[in-house]
């Protein structure tokens, strides 16, 4: 792999997993899959070892994007192992760093959105857990404009020819 990806937010049950499925689904169409490593993780520890959110897993079904995976906590290891750990929220990315095992590795902590062109209503992906089906369309939609922001960026800086 030439690339690893951890996408992360609060339990790992509705953002990260969304994004790691829709990143998935975007580097197969590109035929970057064998290039990228992508894998999502939570900084709380409540939803360990649960699958995503019914809600999340149902949105990425109504638009034939598979979205698994087992929930997991963030750990100092994963800065050894991610080339890049994006953050879905400012209070999200603000933990990582918080825990980052130096300076250099703090720096690799970036925000989903950063890489959405448009990101109209600021920098954080919003929380849709205690909302309802409709905070799930919603967070797929700015989810996958910035996945194809971040793909661009991983061809353009990260990816050899």
């Amino acid at each position: 792999m030439e690339v690893r990806v951890l996408f992360v937010c609060l339990g790992n049950i509705c953002r990260s997993p969304t994004a790691e499925g829709v990143m998935r689904d975007l580097l197969g169409a590109e035929s970057l899959e064998q290039r990228v490593a992508v894998d999502s993780a939570g900084t709380g520890s409540w939803h360990v070892g649960s699958a995503p959110d019914r809600r999340a897993r149902a949105e990425g079904a109504r638009r034939g994007v598979e979205i698994t995976g087992t929930s997991r906590q963030v750990v100092v290891d994963d800065f050894e192992e991610f080339d890049l750990l994006v953050a879905m929220d400012a209070e999200n990315a603000a933990h990582l760093r918080a825990i980052a095992p130096s300076q250099d590795a703090a720096a690799r902590v970036v925000m989903l959105r950063a890489f959405d062109p448009a990101t109209p209503h600021g920098p954080d992906v919003p929380d849709p857990y205690y909302g309802g089906d409709d905070g799930f369309a919603d967070v797929f939609e700015l989810v996958e404009a910035s996945c194809r922001g971040l793909i661009a960026e991983l061809r353009a800086n990260h990816l050899s020819e």
